[in-house]
């Protein structure tokens, strides 16, 4: 249904309200929610059904000194605030399937033009049925208290950390304006301000006696056993929203960070890394290179060159970029290509002739920013042709792979780096565009779309980054593939409190951080992306395994920037244990218990056989013990669980009694695959990747008849992979009686091997299976 009102309805809908004046409440239900106006007080509320909580309370909306005239139906309730000639329309609505309140409406005035820069459309209290000091907010900023919170940009959550329970505010829509969320402390509970900062929102005249209606985005707000659920289906209503359809998520390598090709590289070594990613790394599912900064042209002014039509004549591509694609896709790599799209730099004599190509500020001057360059005025027809033509040329030289950076210059907004609260960025504090019916966010989103027409639907947008300016965080919702959802990282260690307290980067722990915060992004809206993971020897081995694993876990876009071709075989087996990514459902475990996370369950259902792996992240500098109860993880409090330890390579301790407990050396992180006992033996992890068993392992089936195991197992080829079976020999039962496989694997010149457990491993067997091409086998164990 729509949530928004006709614009001739408006005048009508305030006639008939006139005649129900005299109603005091108005209701609307679903089956999750009820929602009620109180016509005499002017605030509404709503309550969970299953529970009976009236979480929300003394919900207003941003006109309250106008009349309310209220109308209602069985599906939304409309009220209308009017005085002279402004009009707010605002519609509380609910739909059958969905755990939300909708919260829309729309502004109108009358026959003098107005410029708005931004709306405060509601303002709710929250009741929690807890003293508010036991509960905390979780937006863009962090978990915090909630008078603590500076403001978080799309969504807030309130949740009690002992329960999990809470409510989930969010901005579904981002089509002229960005949400923004506030949150305090009053009269014992948590206020919450919803503000949609538009920047320069021109509210036209209407003719006559008419009003014209602007939409205000939508709001929603929900209450949840778990939070955490919340903020997953409010990013899976966005993705249904938006209609979103990812491309798949791609495994591969960025110049930028490494020591070889810090920049872009040059044209004979990016193919050299290239040939050897190719043969030892694209069996695990390594699948682009991504060329950085200074391949392209143009003169330096403030921030990177931007002459993107060309290449550097004395740069490191002196053959042309469409040489290097060329050779990278007889790699059977897809080649990337970083760039700029939406600004230039106003001083460069290129465009001395062009300067009204270029947003404006109030006093006339060009739209500078700290880096960014220059920002385009893409409502421009001719730079829309421009703009257009550039992006046809990078595409046209074989790349499918789009890094865009500094994509706040596209919203004609400050850089504010590092930006995760909310912070003033004066939005709006530029002249009109050449189009002055066109807002900051909606001249934005409409350059997303330009260049996603000019490239085609094939190529892969990675986006760059939402810290830069955080505009671009729900401005870029529906519109890439990908994006950093943090600062640059680095390969060095810091103290993740004073990297949280101070905004920090050039840590390899800025990723994690704001991974975990925005995890149920991924994977719905977009990949998050953390900034490349880093596996060279010069970083402590524990790092290395730590970053990846993390990574891998998460499920998150998984980019590296080593020299892989010199990496140790060690290393280089790091990346392929966490490639590619899993598909599987990943969530932080402790996610409202500490800023910083440290236990995550991925958990695969899509079998009829559950697999369940914990990571274990010490993110401090001294050793610690990481436990907690299993139920409340994810798990069986009811059932005992073998574990193997995938890094150390051998089994861990078998828990149950409801918690699990285990060390972890500070500044790494344990592996553990975990599978509840049954009453004959179970595979528990394999050597493929660090989700042991996830992405490799089908159709696993116990057939107790014939006491046999089986499963098929995708195997790499050239890369011995082993089985880690837990079970063996309960009270003298199932003691291995021989293994095999199919014929077919047979004749492909497969093997297959059980072997002795290992001193320690009582009750394991191991099974090693060696292929020399990469295929699906299919094995059985047989027990007596």
């Amino acid at each position: 249904m729509s949530r928004f009102i006709a614009p001739f309805a408006v005048l009508t809908i305030m006639a008939i309200a006139a005649t129900t004046a005299t109603a005091k409440t108005h209701s609307i239900e679903n089956k999750f929610l009820v929602v009620t106006y109180d016509d005499a007080a002017k605030t509404f509320s709503v309550k969970d059904k299953a529970s009976g909580k009236v979480f929300l309370k003394e919900g207003k909306f941003g006109a309250d000194l106008f009349e309310v005239l209220p109308q209602s139906s069985d599906k939304c309730i409309q009220i209308v605030c009017t005085s002279m000639r402004f009009s707010m329309l605002f519609s509380l609505s609910l739909e059958a399937e969905i755990p939300f309140l909708f919260i829309d409406g729309t502004f109108s005035y009358g026959d003098n033009e107005k410029e708005i820069q931004k709306v405060v459309p509601a303002t709710f209290s929250l009741d929690l049925g807890k003293p508010v000091g036991d509960l905390k907010t979780l937006g863009t900023a962090g978990l915090t208290a909630p008078d603590k919170n500076p403001g978080s940009y799309l969504f807030l959550t309130l949740a009690d950390p002992k329960t999990r329970n809470g409510v989930v505010a969010g901005c579904l829509t981002h089509n002229r304006g960005d949400g923004v969320f506030f949150s305090d402390v009053k009269n014992g509970l948590v206020e919450i301000k919803a503000q949609i900062d538009y920047g320069r929102l021109l509210i036209p005249a209407g003719p006559g006696s008419t009003l014209v209606p602007i939409n205000i985005e939508t709001l929603v707000v929900g209450y949840f056993d778990d939070a955490r659920l919340g903020q997953e289906k409010f990013a899976d209503l966005m993705a249904k929203h938006y209609k979103i359809k990812l491309h798949p998520q791609v495994n591969g390598y960025c110049t930028w960070y490494s020591d070889q090709h810090r920049g872009a590289g040059d044209e004979k070594s990016i193919v050299e890394l290239a040939d050897f990613a190719a043969k030892n790394l694209k069996p695990f599912g390594f699948s682009f290179v991504q060329i950085d900064d200074e391949w392209q042209d143009g003169g330096t002014y403030n921030g990177p060159r931007r002459g993107f039509d060309r290449v550097k004549p004395n740069g490191p591509y002196p053959s042309g970029m469409k040489a290097t694609a060329e050779k990278l896709d007889k790699l059977g790599l897809t080649a990337g290509i970083w760039f700029i799209p939406f600004a230039r730099n106003h001083q460069d004599p290129e465009y001395k002739d062009r300067q009204d190509w270029f947003v404006k500020r109030k006093d006339g001057k060009p739209y500078e920013t700290a880096w960014g360059g220059t920002s385009l005025d893409t409502t421009n027809p001719k730079v829309k042709e421009y703009v257009t033509k550039i992006i046809k040329t990078i595409h046209g030289w074989g790349y499918n792979y789009f890094k865009m950076d500094g994509l706040w210059t596209g919203s004609a907004t400050q850089q504010i780096y590092v930006n995760d609260g909310y912070r003033d960025d004066q939005i709006g504090d530029n002249a009109p565009f050449h189009d002055p019916t066109k807002t900051n966010i909606e001249v934005y989103r409409d350059a997303l779309k330009l260049v996603r027409e000019a490239a085609g639907p094939d190529v892969f947008f990675s986006g760059c980054n939402v810290s830069q300016n955080m505009r671009t965080l729900g401005g870029s919702i529906g519109l890439v593939d990908s994006m950093r959802i943090g600062p640059d990282n680095g390969q060095g260690w810091a103290d993740y409190h004073a990297e949280i307290k101070n905004n920090a980067c050039e840590s390899i722990i800025t990723g994690p951080i704001r991974g975990t915060r925005l995890y149920f992004l991924h994977g719905r809206v977009w990949w998050n992306d953390p900034d490349p993971s880093y596996v060279r020897a010069s970083i402590p081995l524990k790092h290395a395994r730590l970053i990846t694993s993390w990574v891998a876990l998460s499920g998150q876009f998984n980019l590296n920037s080593d020299w892989i071709p010199g990496l140790p075989a060690e290393r280089l087996d790091i990346m392929k244990r966490t490639m590619p990514a899993h598909t599987a459902v990943a969530r932080p475990v402790d996610y409202f218990d500490t800023p910083m996370p440290s236990i995550w369950l991925v958990t695969d259902e899509r079998q009829k056989v559950r697999r369940d792996v914990l990571g274990l992240f010490n993110w401090d500098n001294a050793d610690r013990k990481i436990e907690y109860a299993a139920d409340r993880a994810g798990l069986d409090a009811k059932k005992t669980y073998f574990a193997f330890d995938f890094w150390a390579n051998k089994p861990a301790a078998t828990f149950s009694a409801n918690k699990f407990a285990f060390d972890v050396p500070g500044q790494s992180c344990r592996v553990l695959a975990v599978r509840a006992a049954e009453d004959h033996p179970v595979l528990v992890s394999t050597s493929r990747h660090v989700t042991q068993g996830i992405v490799d392992v089908t159709d696993e089936k116990w057939d107790a008849d014939a006491k046999t195991l089986s499963a098929t197992s995708q195997v790499v080829g050239g890369d011995p992979y082993e089985l880690r079976i837990a079970g063996m020999s309960e009270g003298g039962r199932w003691e291995l009686a021989g293994v095999e496989f199919s014929e077919a694997d047979r004749a492909a010149g497969a093997t297959i091997e059980a072997r002795q457990a290992a001193p320690g491993e009582k009750n394991w067997l191991r099974v090693v299976i060696t292929s020399k091409e990469s295929r699906p086998v299919q094995w059985t164990v047989k027990f007596k």
